[in-house]
């Protein structure tokens, strides 16, 4: 009954799947949302389970009309098969690029669906069925920016990050409310070499990163119980590259 237990959104792909492999390691049973990912999901649930750990997979989607019947059902499910739950990981993420001037509302919706509502209410749900835990929300970097071209993902990351430091706030002291706003870790597999290198030029250590770095962080904030509505942004200092411009970098 007291074995500790995650419930990880879209925790079987990318940067999801190390978060739950991490996890197992950790000590974690995993309750693993899936969608479309069912293959990669059974994949994860077999490794998850050579370590010693056991893994139940959950289906939900987060596009469903219904949606806040769906998401109280998948954390009641969760709770009910981990007693133990404790800890909140919302991973899954959906992205298209567009400028306001190409935005639509079903794009709107989509994008707030999945990057924003959908942890809000998991968020909720969780805080009512556990006595005491964390919720870690993964954001991205580009949150620090004012990148019009991906309009509707960034508003919708963008209220995520507050979204974060407003439940952390609610929520205390009982759950820890945090965040990872990742940089150049990842890349589409559409990213061209050039293009990569190009993002590299502008990050302060001059590496792109790998997910080690992001399992740092999450481990760390896991293990600190004096951090809560915190956002770190494991990036290589690539959120903070805004110099500005002012007069010594003027040119006539």
């Amino acid at each position: 009954m007291n074995q500790k237990a995650a419930l990880i959104s879209g925790g079987a792909t990318r940067l999801g799947r190390y978060f739950s492999e991490t996890l197992a390691d950790a000590g974690y049973d995993i309750a693993l949302h899936v969608n479309r990912s069912r293959g990669e999901a059974e994949e994860v649930a077999r490794v998850v389970r050579a370590k010693g750990r056991e893994c139940e997979i959950f289906h939900c989607d987060f596009l469903n009309d219904d949606l806040s019947d769906e998401l109280s059902s998948l954390v009641h499910a969760a709770k009910l098969r981990f007693p133990g739950l404790n800890l909140l990981l919302n991973s899954a993420s959906t992205y298209e690029p567009a400028p306001i001037a190409a935005t639509n509302l079903a794009m709107l919706q989509t994008q707030f669906r999945v990057n924003m509502f959908t942890p809000l209410l998991l968020t909720r749900y969780f805080a009512e069925a556990v006595h005491e835990g964390q919720v870690i929300n993964i954001i991205d970097n580009k949150i620090a920016y004012h990148q019009y071209p991906y309009a509707a993902y960034l508003l919708s990351k963008k209220s995520l990050a507050d979204m974060t430091r407003m439940a952390a706030l609610e929520f205390a002291p009982r759950i820890r409310v945090n965040g990872i706003a990742p940089g150049v870790v990842l890349p589409a597999a559409t990213r061209i070499s050039e293009y990569i290198e190009w993002r590299i030029e502008g990050i302060p250590v001059n590496h792109q990163g790998k997910p080690a770095h992001l399992i740092q962080a999450l481990l760390m904030l896991l293990e600190n119980t004096f951090m809560t509505g915190q956002i770190l942004f494991v990036d290589g200092g690539e959120s903070i590259n805004i110099e500005g411009r002012h007069s010594e970098n003027y040119s006539a």
